[in-house]
C-alpha cells in the first residue's frame, strides 16, 4: 500500500438494486459487476482508474453484505488491493454510506483527500479526466466541497443539473444552484446558456468540511454514522457497520443533506468522456454502433434495422425492420422498449416485484454466484429442482444440513471430496452420491481444474433458505 499522507483516498459506492438496465442487471448482480465495455466489468474499471494514478492510496468500497463477495472476488481478479470493504447493514441513500466511510477513514488515514466514485459509471480515463482530478485536489484542499461538472453534449433530461457560479482562486467555480432533473425545454433552454452541467455524483473533499457540513445540516445522521463506525467489527476480509446506530440516520442523499445546504459547494467543468449508464438508451449513446446505428452484444441477426441496442446471453435474436429499440434476452427474461422510454423500465421493475411469481426475476438470475462458484438453475417443478454447480479449484461449500430435503450429486467434470455425516470420499467424473434429508454434508474441489457437478434435489420444500450451516469459510 501506498503510504503518503498527502494522498486521495478513493471511496467507491457499489450498491445498487439493478433496476434501470433490467433485465440483464439484477439486484444481487447489479450493472456495476456487468461487463458491459470490454473483458473487465464497470466496477474493475473504476478500481483500475485509481490503481493506475498515483495520487491514490488504496480504495476503501462501500457495499452490502449481498455483494459484498463479488467486491471481493472482482478485486482480486485484476489484482486491485483493497484497503477496506466496509458493509452497510441497511440501505440509507448516499448521505450517510458516504459520511460513514469518510468518518470509517478519518480513523485511520486523517489526511487524505476523499473521492467518493459512483462504482457503475463508463469514464475514459484520459489526460483531460486526470487534470480535472488535479484541479479538483487544490479546491478540496482549500476545504471545498467539490463536485464534477459534466460538460453536456445535449438536452438530457435523466441528469440533474448545476448552474456555475464566480470563479474560485485555485481552480473551478462556486457552485450557484443545483437544478432537479429537467423537462426538454428546460433542459434545452440551459445548454443553450451554457453555464450548466450534468451532475456526475462524483466528489472530490475535504474530509474535515465535509463532517463540518453534515453536522451542521444533519446532525442526528452525523450522530449516528459516527456511533455506527465506533461500532464497527471486523468479519473475515469485511467491516461491518453497527445495524442498530447505522439504521437510526436518515435516508437521504447527499446532495440533498449536504451539497444543496453548504457554502463550501464548489464545481470543476470536466469535459471528459462520461456516461452513468443509467438506461439501455445511455448505454447505446456511449457506444456508438455501427454504420447503421446498432449496438450488439451476443447473439444477433439484424436486416433493415437502425439504431437499436441488442444483448443477447445465449438466445440469438433476429430484427427485422426495426428501429430505435432495446431488445435484451436473458435465460429468463426478454425485454423489448423503445429507446426514448427505456428509463422507464424501473417501472415494469416495480410492477414485477409486486407479483410472487414474478418478484424473482428482479432478484436473481438462473446463474447465482457464490464466493465458492456458484449454480445455474436448469428445471424445477413438483417437489424437485436441477441445478449445475461449479466450484473453484481449492474451493468448498459450508458444512451443512437440510431439514427438506435430499439431494443427488452427479460429477460432470473434475474431482469433488464429498463429505457426508463422518464419511469422506473422493468422487470422479460419471460418478455420483446421495445425500440423504438431514445429513450433514460438504462439497468440496481438491483439484487443479473447475469441478462442475448436477445437484438433483427432491422433498417438500426447496428454497435456499433450508440451509443449517455447522462450518462456513465465508462467514456466513
Amino acid at each position: 500500500m501506498k503510504q503518503c499522507q498527502s494522498l486521495i483516498t478513493p471511496v467507491i459506492l457499489c450498491g445498487g438494486s439493478g433496476t434501470r438496465l433490467w433485465p440483464l442487471s439484477r439486484a444481487t448482480f447489479p450493472k456495476q459487476f456487468l461487463q458491459l465495455e470490454g473483458e473487465k466489468s464497470l466496477f474493475q474499471q473504476t478500481l483500475q482508474r485509481v490503481h493506475d494514478n498515483p495520487l491514490y492510496d488504496a480504495p476503501l468500497v462501500l457495499t452490502n453484505q449481498e455483494h459484498r463477495f463479488y467486491v471481493g472476488e472482482q478485486a482480486r481478479q485484476i489484482d486491485v488491493p483493497l484497503d477496506t470493504i466496509l458493509l452497510e447493514p441497511c440501505s440509507r441513500n448516499t448521505a450517510p454510506a458516504i459520511g460513514a466511510a469518510i468518518a470509517y477513514n478519518n480513523s485511520r488515514k486523517p489526511d487524505n483527500l476523499i473521492h467518493v466514485l459512483p462504482s457503475d459509471h463508463l469514464i475514459q480515463d484520459d489526460e483531460p479526466y486526470r487534470a480535472a482530478i488535479l484541479e479538483a485536489a487544490q479546491t478540496a484542499r482549500a476545504g471545498y466541497l467539490t463536485t464534477f461538472g459534466i460538460t453536456p453534449t445535449y438536452p438530457a433530461t435523466g441528469y440533474g443539473y448545476i448552474k456555475a457560479g464566480p470563479k474560485l482562486e485555485k481552480a473551478g467555480h462556486k457552485v450557484e444552484r443545483f437544478i432537479e432533473k429537467p423537462d426538454e425545454a428546460t433542459a434545452k433552454t440551459m445548454v443553450d446558456e451554457g453555464g450548466y452541467f450534468w451532475n456526475s455524483g462524483m466528489f472530490l473533499l475535504s474530509p474535515e468540511s465535509f463532517m463540518q457540513e453534515l453536522g451542521k445540516f444533519e446532525p442526528e445522521m452525523s450522530s449516528a454514522i459516527l456511533k455506527a463506525v465506533k461500532l464497527a467489527e471486523s468479519d473475515l476480509d469485511f467491516v461491518r457497520l453497527d445495524e442498530a446506530t447505522f439504521s437510526m440516520a436518515p435516508d437521504i442523499s447527499v446532495d440533498y443533506a449536504v451539497f444543496e445546504k453548504t457554502e463550501r459547494a464548489a464545481l470543476i467543468p470536466a469535459p471528459i468522456s462520461w456516461s452513468d449508464i443509467g438506461s439501455w438508451q445511455s448505454l447505446w449513446q456511449s457506444k456508438g454502433g455501427d454504420d447503421a446505428g446498432n449496438v450488439v452484444y451476443g447473439a444477433a441477426t439484424l436486416n433493415a434495422a437502425d439504431n437499436n441496442i441488442v444483448v443477447s446471453d445465449g438466445q440469438h435474436i433476429a430484427l427485422n425492420g426495426v428501429s430505435n429499440l432495446a431488445v435484451i434476452a436473458t435465460d429468463d427474461a426478454l425485454l423489448v422498449s423503445s429507446l426514448e422510454q427505456s428509463e422507464d423500465i424501473k417501472k415494469i421493475v416495480a410492477s414485477l416485484k409486486e407479483s410472487e411469481a414474478t418478484s424473482p426475476l428482479t432478484q436473481e438470475h438462473k446463474t447465482v454466484y457464490r464466493p465458492w462458484g456458484g449454480y445455474t438453475s436448469i428445471l424445477k417443478g413438483e417437489r424437485f429442482q436441477v441445478k449445475k454447480l461449479f466450484v473453484k479449484s481449492g474451493a468448498q461449500l459450508s458444512l451443512q444440513k437440510h431439514h427438506h430435503r435430499a439431494e443427488h450429486w452427479v460429477v460432470v467434470s473434475g474431482t469433488a471430496e464429498v463429505t457426508i455425516d463422518d464419511e469422506v470420499k473422493i468422487l470422479s467424473e460419471n460418478q455420483s452420491v446421495y445425500i440423504p434429508l438431514g445429513s450433514v454434508h460438504r462439497l468440496k474441489n481438491p483439484g487443479k481444474i473447475q469441478l462442475e457437478v448436477v445437484e438433483v434435489q427432491s422433498g417438500s420444500y426447496l428454497g435456499e433458505d433450508d440451509i443449517v450451516r455447522f462450518q462456513d469459510d465465508f462467514g456466513r
